[in-house]
């Protein structure tokens, strides 16, 4: 389960960045309130998504980090929860998968597939809170969190964006959020910062927009002897 919940919150941030900020007004004044109309639009145009994606956890107390790569796929469907899947290459091959209200972990260094209910899930763990993003609608998001401009900032790379803070308004299991969008209002970095200070940073690149993607590219293939275990 802790491995699901590591890999569960680059599922949340790939949510966070597509649905987060899918406002259809807001009060917001100057640039704040043009990051977030672009962050509409991004929303309002984007069918799919493949991007790699690379996650760096920090433990504050041992001041140590732990970086994941991978690539993942993300597919919105109409009056249903996306598609998402994070195929991890390195340290180890690991595969998520999120549909239907299932999920899926896949070990193959293990032979081993974790299946179970995605809301069951996000009961568990630290992350408790910061999974609820993965189901919040969008007047959730904007009555849950009151939203700060940081200023201009370059990612790893040297993509121009703008950083954003998130502060929920009411006390969660971390502190807060945070989200670096690009020119074109989509979100290519998130960091998740828990009440430890821990915290969780995923930046997406090499972005594919709105290119084909099957809803069979989401259904884990499992060796038939491999050992399924309830989540």
């Amino acid at each position: 389960m802790k491995t699901f919940l590591r890999l569960g919150f680059v599922a949340v941030a790939l949510i966070l960045f597509f649905n987060a900020f899918a406002v259809t007004e807001t009060k917001a004044q100057g640039i704040l309130g043009d990051i977030l109309k672009r962050m509409e639009v991004n929303h309002n145009t984007l069918v799919s998504l493949r991007a790699d994606v690379k996650m760096v956890k920090y433990d504050s107390l041992l001041k140590e980090s732990d970086t994941t790569e991978g690539k993942s796929i993300y597919l919105p469907l109409k009056g249903r929860d996306a598609l998402v899947r994070i195929d991890w290459t390195k340290p180890a091959q690991e595969t998520l998968a999120v549909a239907e209200g299932q999920y899926v972990l896949f070990r193959p260094r293990l032979n081993q597939a974790i299946i179970g209910n995605a809301k069951n899930a996000k009961g568990s763990g630290k992350a408790n809170s910061a999974l609820s993003f993965m189901n919040m609608s969008k007047g959730q998001l904007k009555a849950n969190y009151n939203i700060k401009y940081l200023g201009q900032e370059n990612v790893s790379g040297g993509i121009p964006t703008w950083h954003l803070e998130l502060t929920p308004k009411t006390a969660q299991n971390y502190k807060s959020a945070e989200l670096w969008v690009d020119s074109d209002g989509m979100p290519i970095q998130a960091k998740v910062v828990e009440k430890n200070n821990d915290t969780i940073t995923i930046l997406l690149s090499k972005l594919e927009k709105n290119k084909t993607i099957n809803t069979n590219d989401f259904v884990v293939k499992l060796p038939k002897n491999v050992k399924r275990i309830n989540g």
